[in-house]
């Protein structure tokens, strides 16, 4: 059974074909596509051109809500009036899904934002993945371990190539992000403008699309992913935060300048895990999946497993034996061959990559509860490439 010996008279389910994972549609409807195929109207080439097309607008705003999530925001109409009448085709706007990339986490969307580049290019592969070097883990939302992030990923930004180009390029967000070893790699080029309240980012934002003939300009939104993660996305929390950010899309909306087009979208979904063994298996406690383990990365709804040497492809056996019912289960070369990690993995990559990857295709997780208790505590979680946190929205505005 899937490569690996079993009694026939045992009851264990078939794994998941890989062939059954929904592969994010890179180059012609993912995140990485979205800058790449804007800027494209405002006249900047790029090396990797997309095949996604937009079109073409003189200035041009991307407003990203962390974790609004494309069935999210069809569940929730009544709290989200203005970014649900999007969702259609309008007069003045249109909405679409996209997919946000593998795994389905802030880390790895921002960076394909920023970039324009899939993960196995721009590396940024996983909420926590090892650094070859140290043979450890290093988180790459908090940069933890300290690396040098332009070792990390080499490639320009999209915002840096298209301010080099002579458009008005800028960030708008919470100061605190200014700094950051993400934002650096990822998010850079023009100017950083941090502004505490959503308001202010929201006004900010339309100013600087005034601001030149040709203006690209990046804002952000995170507690409506931070209220998901703690309560959960069917809690009045989760709720008050969409509607929230629901009236900072339509204050923007109502100033852009003209010649002008606002795209909302988002990094992942998001879907709520109960608190039970049968959907929240822990590793920490699970002698079989920590068998051969060295290191186990990832989060929960995506992880990537490091063997101890020699012992990778009994791990892969293992893992596909006890979760392979509820997740889909590879070895690190049938991930790239597959496409998880877009069409091109660069060397300095692969080894990020687990010698297992498991994303959940059921709403289960593998949490740590000793090694990772805050993570394990969530109630929301997202990873994997189930449409519920694989499709964020595009929605769009135009003057």
């Amino acid at each position: 059974m899937a490569g690996y010996a079993v009694d026939p008279a045992s009851a264990w389910p078939e794994p998941l074909d890989l062939a059954t994972a929904p592969v994010p549609r890179y180059g012609t409807g993912s995140l990485a596509d979205l800058l790449p195929a804007i800027t494209a109207g405002q006249g900047l080439s790029h090396p990797r051109p997309t095949g996604l097309e937009l079109a073409p607008a003189d200035r041009a705003c991307v407003f990203l809500i962390d974790g609004l999530g494309w069935e999210l925001l069809r569940a929730h109409p009544d709290e989200a009036p203005f970014l649900t009448s999007l969702l259609g085709t309008s007069m003045n706007g249109t909405g679409r899904p996209m997919t946000a990339g593998f795994p389905s986490t802030t880390a790895t969307s921002l960076a394909s934002v920023g970039t324009g580049l899939p993960p196995g290019a721009h590396g940024l592969a996983g909420y926590t993945v090892q650094d070859p070097a140290a043979g450890a883990l290093m988180n790459q939302l908090r940069w933890y371990p300290w690396t040098d992030p332009h070792a990390w990923q080499p490639y320009p930004t999209v915002f840096q190539q298209a301010d080099a180009a002579g458009i008005h390029t800028c960030q708008v967000s919470a100061p605190n992000f200014e700094r950051t070893p993400l934002t650096e790699i990822a998010l850079s080029g023009g100017t950083f403008h941090g502004r505490l309240s959503g308001e202010e980012r929201m006004d900010l934002a339309a100013e600087q699309l005034a601001a030149g003939d040709r203006s690209l300009v990046y804002t952000y939104y995170s507690e409506v992913d931070g209220k998901g993660h703690r309560y959960g996305v069917d809690s009045d929390a989760w709720r008050g935060q969409l509607m929230y950010v629901d009236r900072l899309a339509e204050r923007l909306a109502e100033q852009l300048p003209p010649r002008s087009v606002l795209y909302v979208t988002a990094d992942h979904g998001m879907i709520d895990i109960p608190f039970d063994d049968e959907h929240r298996v822990d590793f920490d406690e699970d002698w079989e999946l920590s068998a051969g383990v060295r290191l186990l990365g990832g989060e929960g709804r995506c992880r990537h497993v490091y063997a101890h040497p020699g012992a990778a492809e009994d791990v892969l056996a293992v893992w596909r034996e006890v979760v392979g019912e509820q997740m889909w289960v590879a070895g690190r070369e049938e991930a790239i061959a597959a496409g998880w990690f877009g069409p091109h993995v660069d060397d300095r990559v692969r080894e990020r990559i687990g010698d297992v990857v498991a994303a959940a295709q059921s709403d289960m997780v593998i949490i740590a509860s000793e090694n990772e208790p805050r993570e394990s505590a969530m109630v929301g979680m997202h990873g994997s490439m189930t449409p519920a946190e694989q499709l964020v929205p595009l929605l769009e505005v135009r003057t």
